[in-house]
């Protein structure tokens, strides 16, 4: 099992405060750019200011065939698809609530990552801590899907769940595959490959929809392409190469956390006694996940600065 660094926390800590306010901005954006719009632009804006810093290093992209195939797997299951349901579901379902649909992200990491990486074997600890993270997730959200009258809501909720599944499939593959590439080569490409394919959705099926470029859309755009992609998708791919997957996914449930809390905070969403009562279920499967034992993977080849 990999030792985790005061590094590794901090990055973990960081991502945890950025991706727990993102489902917040998302919604703001929403308001103004339609959902495979903002898809396109966020993916396209943050592959863009990512590019000078890879020439600066003087990264190589696409030395084998391994990493190309890479590109276009994680290309269309974190960026693609998992990214047009969220954005596609947020339109009824609130950032919150959304978030916390995403938190079965672990559940899934750690099915496929038992089936395809060596070393990443379900253990009674963390099918206990999953099992409890996921118990909170259902106390937060259950009575929010129950409302009567709203059907879109939970239709859109349950077609979220599309989004940890291929979120979980392209972490696994990347720790699987992934471990001697650079995460700037996993990161860019794969968001170029997102922006030019949800691009081209997005002039066909949203030419007629009004585009809203205010301060409050635009600020929204930016933050998310910026800190809520280009910043944390670089560390997330570099955590991930250092540590186990199943572990690391475990920021899926310490993200709805924050999202929550903005969410009542910011946008007026309710604060219920689940909501209180699930955050704690939330917390004590994470302490559980990450406290587990019994894992031998070896450390993945981590990525190095210079």
């Amino acid at each position: 099992m990999t030792r985790w660094t005061p590094l590794d926390i901090a990055i973990f800590a960081l991502l945890t405060l950025v991706w727990g306010t993102t489902w917040a901005a998302i919604r703001v954006g929403l308001a103004g750019i339609p959902p495979l719009t903002g898809v396109a632009l966020r993916f396209g804006i943050a592959a863009a200011a990512l590019l000078p810093i890879a020439l600066l290093r003087r990264v190589r992209f696409g030395r084998t065939r391994r990493e190309r195939l890479l590109w276009v797997g994680n290309g269309l299951s974190t960026f693609v698809v998992s990214y047009v349901v969220v954005y596609w579901a947020e339109q009824w379902v609130p950032s919150g609530l959304a978030a916390l649909i995403f938190s079965t992200y672990p559940l899934f990491v750690a099915l496929q990552a038992h089936l395809l990486v060596p070393g990443e074997r379900l253990t009674l600890p963390g099918i206990a801590g999953v099992l409890v993270g996921f118990a909170g997730v259902a106390l937060l959200y259950s009575g929010e899907l129950a409302v009567p009258g709203e059907t879109r809501a939970a239709t859109a909720g349950l077609v979220l769940l599309l989004s940890p599944f291929f979120s979980a499939l392209g972490s696994v593959m990347v720790k699987r595959w992934g471990g001697d590439v650079d995460p700037l080569s996993l990161t860019i490409v794969p968001m170029a490959i997102a922006a030019a394919i949800v691009g081209a959705m997005a002039l066909a099926w949203e030419r007629d929809r009004p585009l809203l470029l205010d301060t409050r859309s635009v600020a929204a755009l930016l933050y998310l392409a910026l800190a809520g992609s280009a910043l944390t998708f670089t560390l997330w791919f570099r955590l991930l190469a250092r540590v186990e997957a199943t572990r690391a996914s475990m920021i899926a449930y310490t993200v709805p956390v924050v999202a929550v809390l903005v969410g009542v905070l910011a946008l007026g969403e309710p604060f219920t006694w689940q909501v209180a009562a699930g955050a704690a279920l939330v917390l004590a499967g994470t302490g559980l996940v990450l406290r587990r034992r019994g894992s031998r993977l070896p450390a993945a080849k981590t990525f190095h600065e210079g």
